[in-house]
C-alpha cells in the first residue's frame, strides 16, 4: 500500500511539475520516487498515468463534441477515454523503463545515467511520433531557463536526461548510507549543470533585436481570437476577413514586411477578396493531387505582396491522433474529431523558402518535434514560426505551447514567433525569453521585430547525434560490470563452517 501511495502521489506531483507550472524542483523530488521504486516496475504504471492525466487534463476541453457530428450523451465519456489511453500509454512507457531499471540495478552510477540516457532517447523518438508529446525535457521551462539551455547542445532529450541525473542524486541524498557525501554531489551537479547552461545562454545570440547580427524582419502577428466550434459559419467568416483586411492595411501602414495568421485561419477556399499589399502568411487548406485521388492538406500558405492566390505553401507533416488522421480511416468512414474532415500529411521537411531567406515552420503539434526544426535551420532557415488553433484548449495548453515555443527557440538558436488563433502569440528570443506578446483569447495584433540569424548550435548542426553517441559510450563502460555482478550472484556462498 505504501508503495501505491507513494507512486500515485510521486506521479501527480509530476505531472502538476510540468508546464504549464514548469518549476523543476517539484520534479526532481517527484523522479527521486521514482527511482526508489525501481524494484517494482508495476509502480511505473501507476506512476506514469497519473503524470499524464494531470499534465494533459486539457484533453476535456474537447467536451462537447456536438459540433463535429458526436452525440451529447457521447461526448464526455469519448474525451474521458482519450485521456485514459493516452494515460495509459504514459504508464506503460514509464513502467517498461521501471522494468529495465530493476535489471540494470539504479544505485550504480552507470546504471542510472544510462537509465537516464535512454529516457531521454525514448523522449525524442516520442517526440517524432503523431503524439504531442510533453516529456521532462520541456519541464524545465519558464523556470529554468539556464537548465534548459543544454538543449542548444544535445536537444530535449539530452535536457531530459539531466533531469533524471538530478532527480538520482536526490534520490541517494534522501536513502543513502552517506548524507553527507550524497549532499556534496547533489550541489555539486546543479552548480555544475546551471553553471554550463549559464554559459550556453551567453553563447547564444543577442536577445536585443537592434544589436543582433542580420537583417531585421517586421513581422505583423494577427490573432483572431474565432471560436473553432463557429469558424465556418458565415458570421465568423466575416469577422475573419474584416479582420485580415484592417492587418493588411496596418501592416502596410506601419511598414512590416510580413502578416501572419494562424494555423486554418482562411479556411476551406484560400483566396484574398483582393491583392495582398505585403506578404502574407496565413494557415488554411489546399487540395493535392496524389497518385490515386485528391488529397486535402492543412498548410502554411504564403501570398507574395500583389497576389490573390497562394504561390506556395508548407503541408502539414504531421497530424493529430483522431482529430485530423484516423487509422484505417480507408476502411472506416470516419473523418475524425476535425470539422473538416480527414487530411493527410505533407512532407516532412518544415524549412519555407521566401524571396527574404526561409524560416522554419512548425504546425501545432510539430512544435514538439525539435529536431524536424533544427534541421530545416540547418538548411537555411533564419527564424521560427509556429502556427496553432489551441482552441477550445484552456490557457493551460497554451502555457504548455509557449514552453515548447521557448525550448524550440533555446534548441536552434532562432527568434521564434508564435501565431495562435487565441493565443499564445508570442516573439521568444533565441535564449528562450518571452520578449513580446499577445493578451490570450482576445481579437490584437503586434507588430515584432525579428532577426534574421545565420549562426548554427551544435544541435542544429549534428541534431541528437551527441546523446546517441553518449548512450553507447556510457553503454560500454557498463557492459563489463553485467557478466561480473551475474558471476558474483551466482557463485556459491561459503558456509559459516569454513
Amino acid at each position: 500500500m505504501s508503495a501505491l501511495i507513494l507512486s500515485a502521489g510521486s506521479g501527480l506531483l509530476a505531472g502538476l511539475a510540468l508546464p504549464p507550472l514548469g518549476w523543476p524542483p517539484l520534479l526532481w523530488l517527484a523522479l527521486a520516487a521514482l527511482w526508489a521504486l525501481a524494484s517494482r516496475p508495476w509502480a511505473g504504471l501507476v506512476w506514469g498515468s497519473c503524470a499524464v492525466a494531470i499534465s494533459h487534463r486539457w484533453l476535456l476541453a474537447l467536451h462537447p463534441l456536438d459540433w463535429i457530428g458526436v452525440p451529447l450523451p457521447l461526448s464526455l465519456p469519448l474525451c474521458l477515454l482519450l485521456l485514459a489511453l493516452i494515460s495509459a500509454l504514459g504508464g506503460a512507457l514509464v513502467g517498461l523503463w521501471l522494468l529495465l531499471a530493476r535489471r540494470l540495478g539504479p544505485q550504480r552510477p552507470l546504471s542510472a545515467l544510462l537509465l537516464a540516457l535512454l529516457w531521454g532517447g525514448g523522449e525524442i523518438l516520442l517526440g517524432r511520433s503523431p503524439l504531442f508529446w510533453i516529456g521532462l525535457g520541456g519541464a524545465v521551462l519558464p523556470a529554468d531557463r539556464a537548465l534548459a539551455a543544454w538543449a542548444s547542445w544535445g536537444g530535449s532529450g539530452l535536457v531530459a536526461a539531466l533531469q533524471l541525473a538530478l532527480g538520482w542524486l536526490l534520490w541517494r541524498l534522501l536513502l543513502g548510507p552517506s548524507r553527507r557525501r550524497q549532499l556534496a554531489l547533489l550541489l555539486a551537479g546543479l552548480l555544475v549543470s546551471h553553471g554550463v547552461g549559464v554559459l550556453l545562454l551567453a553563447g547564444l545570440p543577442s536577445e536585443r533585436p537592434l544589436d543582433a547580427a542580420g537583417a531585421i524582419e517586421r513581422v505583423l502577428v494577427l490573432q483572431p481570437a474565432i471560436p473553432t466550434r463557429d469558424k465556418f459559419s458565415a458570421l465568423q467568416r466575416q469577422s475573419l476577413q474584416r479582420q485580415l483586411a484592417l492587418a493588411l492595411r496596418q501592416g502596410q501602414r506601419q511598414g512590416a514586411d510580413l502578416l501572419v495568421l494562424p494555423e486554418g485561419a482562411l479556411g476551406l477556399e484560400p483566396r484574398l477578396d483582393a491583392p495582398a499589399p505585403i506578404e502574407l502568411i496565413s494557415g488554411g487548406f489546399r487540395w493535392h493531387e496524389g497518385p490515386r485521388q485528391l488529397e486535402q492538406r492543412s498548410a502554411l500558405l504564403r501570398f507574395d505582396a500583389g497576389e490573390q492566390v497562394p504561390g506556395s505553401w508548407l503541408d502539414k507533416h504531421r497530424l493529430v491522433p483522431l482529430g485530423e488522421w484516423v487509422p484505417l480511416a480507408g476502411l472506416v468512414r470516419w473523418s475524425g474529431l476535425s470539422a473538416v474532415g480527414g487530411i493527410e500529411p505533407g512532407p516532412p521537411s518544415r524549412l519555407l523558402p521566401r524571396q527574404r531567406g526561409g524560416l522554419a515552420a512548425a504546425i501545432c503539434y510539430e512544435l514538439a518535434n525539435g529536431s524536424a526544426l533544427a534541421h530545416a535551420v540547418h538548411d537555411g532557415a533564419q527564424w521560427l514560426l509556429a502556427s496553432a488553433n489551441l482552441d477550445p484548449y484552456p490557457p493551460a495548453l497554451q502555457r504548455q505551447f509557449a514552453a515548447l515555443a521557448q525550448l524550440r527557440a533555446l534548441e536552434t538558436g532562432r527568434w521564434l514567433v508564435s501565431a495562435a488563433n487565441t493565443g499564445p502569440s508570442l516573439l521568444i528570443s533565441p535564449r528562450g525569453r518571452v520578449v513580446a506578446g499577445l493578451p490570450p483569447s482576445r481579437a490584437s495584433t503586434g507588430l515584432f521585430p525579428v532577426p534574421r540569424l545565420q549562426q548554427l548550435t551544435v544541435y542544429d548542426r549534428v541534431g541528437d547525434l551527441p546523446l546517441l553517441v553518449l548512450t553507447l559510450l556510457v553503454a560500454l563502460l557498463r557492459w563489463p560490470w553485467a557478466p561480473a555482478r551475474a558471476r558474483t550472484q551466482q557463485s556459491p556462498q561459503p558456509h559459516a563452517s569454513d
